[in-house]
């Protein structure tokens, strides 16, 4: 291992001057980069084909911002639901904490959307349009011509093309594809706004792919900058054996092994997108891709030693030559995400699909609509969360009395809509207890009650 540490005084990209250094992949192969691939295959089909999706008419997943709007597995989600959004943000925060802290940056190799379209798309084009790491070393530092123009062009106009297709299609989960088609094909002027915004989004992903590359995950994730906060010495991480590695050396046919496995070969080096030595330990830069874990099994079947110098395991593990354990700290983390899941399953079983809001009119406490009965006037807002209109019934719940819509006509919700309307509760003077009194109206749809409203009712005082 670097004993002097040095390579923690700065990141691998930059130089001592803090100029960027160019990272040149070398393509890895292997099991795990076996895996990646399929993965990254089924999770590209399922990036671009899920706002095709639709049940009842609307996308399977939405999150409009602007009209406030999120849709998930066809449910629909408004303002309203804060408190659902809000658990349910705290439940996915304390799920990244809780595996970050067992399993490290697992996340970021294996779904995180910049790893799998940088390096198992972007790169991989790179790779078939300008050939190795070191034939693109070699370009870059080779004088312009007409073979270099060809080969760069063609590869940032590919870049450009798909830079602008990821675009439309995260457009399309923010706004649904509906109205993205009416943005692409009606003309610019009437959709200026959504043809900024794709130029934008376009503008952006080419840059990250293109030119920002790992620098993204090193300076703008803020997942990669707190992994130094979660992780610890028991957490599961792309690890270098050092007990079994050093010291480092060439092996020699028929001569007596005085080093450890590790040949110094570099491979795991060139190989990593980031260019760190994972020989030096957890650094920064490192999102456990396994494309170190794939170069060195490589070299070790190649030397008859045994997979594994590099592989997913703890600092502890390796330190104590232990399999790994969990933690008082992993338990407690599990505990919490345990109560969290189950308070928002509770609230999504009990969520409301009818949202109402019912308030007495302002300056009026009661009439008299006759002798012997008393009425007070209220307004109300029903909100309704689905995707199906349907009439509403109230009733008094707790009380016996009247429900007169001031229209005299049935109370209709649209779908994903409000509704809005006044009536009067008619109450006989024998059932008016006191001058202010509370009461529970039911608000009914399909013949079945979907919320209760409480409300306060005045009366004459002489009750």
């Amino acid at each position: 291992m670097n004993d002097s540490g040095s390579f923690r005084d700065r990141i691998y990209t930059a130089d001592e001057e803090g100029h960027r250094k160019w990272v040149y992949a070398t393509q890895p192969f292997g099991r795990f980069y076996n895996y990646r691939t399929i993965l990254t295959v089924l999770y590209v089909v399922v990036f671009f084909a899920l706002p095709f999706f639709k049940v009842d008419g609307h996308p399977l997943f939405l999150f409009d911002v602007p009209e406030r709007k999120f849709i998930l597995f066809g449910v629909i989600f408004w303002p309203q639901d804060f408190f659902v959004f809000a658990i349910a943000m705290l439940t996915f925060m304390v799920f990244i904490v809780f595996f970050t802290v067992i399993y490290g940056r697992v996340f970021c190799g294996w779904v995180c959307p910049q790893t799998i379209f940088m390096e198992m798309i972007f790169r991989r084009i790179e790779y078939w349009i300008e050939g190795s790491a070191e034939k693109q070393r070699r370009m870059d530092s080779g004088p312009w011509n007409a073979e270099k123009i060809l080969r760069k062009g063609s590869k940032h106009i590919l870049f450009f093309i798909l830079s602008f297709l990821i675009s439309n299609t995260f457009l399309a989960y923010v706004i649904g594809m509906d109205d993205l088609v009416k943005i692409i094909t009606e003309p610019v002027s009437q959709h200026l706004g959504g043809f900024i915004a794709i130029i934008g989004f376009t503008t952006v992903f080419y840059a990250v792919f293109a030119f920002a590359r790992e620098m993204v995950c090193t300076f703008a994730c803020p997942y990669g900058r707190l992994q130094g906060v979660l992780l610890d010495r028991n957490s599961v991480v792309v690890a270098y054996d050092y007990q079994r590695g050093e010291p480092r050396g060439k092996k020699k046919r028929g001569e007596e092994q005085s080093t450890g496995d590790c040949i110094d070969c570099g491979l795991c080096v060139r190989v990593c997108p980031t260019g760190i030595d994972i020989r030096n330990g957890t650094q920064l830069e490192c999102i456990n891709c396994t494309a170190c874990i794939d170069a060195c099994d490589s070299i070790m079947e190649k030397i008859d030693k045994p997979k594994g110098l590099i592989r997913y395991a703890s600092e502890n593990s390796i330190a104590e030559n232990r399999p790994h354990r969990l933690t008082a700290r992993m338990i407690g983390y599990s505990v919490v995400l345990v109560l969290l899941i189950g308070a928002l399953s509770v609230m999504l079983m009990t969520r409301e699909e009818v949202d109402a809001q019912i308030t007495r009119a302002q300056g009026q406490l009661y009439q008299q609509p006759d002798s012997t009965h008393y009425s007070n006037l209220y307004n109300i807002k029903l909100l309704n969360k689905t995707v199906d209109g349907f009439p509403v019934e109230l009733r008094l719940e707790d009380v016996p009395g009247t429900i007169n819509l001031v229209t005299h006509q049935e109370l209709t919700v649209p779908p994903e809509s409000y509704a809005e309307s006044t009536f009067f509760i008619v109450l006989d003077e024998k059932d008016i207890s006191k001058m202010k009194m509370d009461i529970k109206v039911g608000v009914y749809a399909h013949d079945k009650k979907v919320e209760t409203v409480k409300t306060t009712f005045f009366g004459p005082m002489s009750n």
